[in-house]
């Protein structure tokens, strides 16, 4: 049996045809999860708890710590934070350890994973504020945390005793 394509027109649509039928792939991909809900939908941050170390002697910044859960569809990043009780804007920042001790690295911005979240640590991303005169045990200061995408969270940290546990 004859092939009803003339031999001219055989080789270019087989090479179109690939790319054509890839994209169709794609779009279908797309299409079902677009259905399911997952693309597009915007960063849901929530901020469930915080707590502040309560300063010790004369050092005059403490270190406050937020669980922040991200359950939308998106990566979203924290990118400051404010409270009217601090003497001066709270900072991002990470600790790092070294041989000859601790240090603090300024940090610009915090990722919040999609379906994931972001738990501040001694050890790594915290907040470093300077409180604004003194603070008690038990005391809940106001925090605003804000982000890229999604609206500001205000959330009240306790202040708890160094090595204290927050819960």
């Amino acid at each position: 049996m004859k092939n009803p394509l003339p031999a001219r027109l055989r080789a270019p649509l087989a090479a179109v045809g690939v790319p054509v039928a890839a994209c169709g792939l794609a779009l279908a991909g797309l299409t079902a999860w677009t259905t399911h809900g997952n693309a597009g939908s915007p960063s849901h941050i929530a901020v469930p708890e915080g707590h502040v170390l309560l300063r010790l002697g004369a050092t005059p910044e403490t270190a406050a710590f937020f669980t922040l859960t991200n359950t939308g569809g998106s990566a979203d990043r924290l990118l400051a934070v404010t409270s009217p009780r601090a003497a001066v804007p709270p900072a991002l920042s990470r600790h790092r350890m070294t041989p000859s001790g601790a240090y603090r690295q300024p940090v610009t911005t915090a990722a919040i994973p999609a379906g994931d979240g972001l738990t501040m640590a001694p050890t790594g991303i915290d907040v470093t504020v300077r409180p604004k005169g003194d603070w008690r045990a038990g005391e809940h200061i106001p925090f605003t945390l804000r982000f890229e995408h999604a609206d500001p969270v205000t959330v009240l940290a306790t202040v708890v005793r160094p090595g204290q546990n927050p819960a």
